[in-house]
């Protein structure tokens, strides 16, 4: 994939990771594209530990395993925003 479709996939993981997880989390929305970057590759990680095939292209799959690993990846942002 090209560096547009992974900012394209990590805006719609790291928006749909915000709308997933509850709570306030004060990112804009090129925090919420770093996000869903990362998450895209901690998501891929995640998928090639347990065996499966991460992030294959711009399909429904990765965006799934990017917003999976956008999730993760929130949760512990929030978690270093809270102290």
């Amino acid at each position: 994939m090209g560096i547009l479709s992974w900012i394209v996939v990590g805006l719609i993981a790291g928006a749909l990771a915000k709308w997933i997880m509850p709570g306030a989390q004060r990112a804009g929305i090129f925090m919420t594209m770093v996000l869903g970057i990362v998450g895209g590759v901690v998501g891929g990680f995640i998928m090639s530990l347990i065996g499966k095939t991460g992030v294959t292209g711009f399909n429904l799959q990765t965006l799934l395993v990017a917003t999976l690993g956008a999730l993760v990846v929130l949760f512990g942002y929030g978690l270093l925003r809270k102290k």
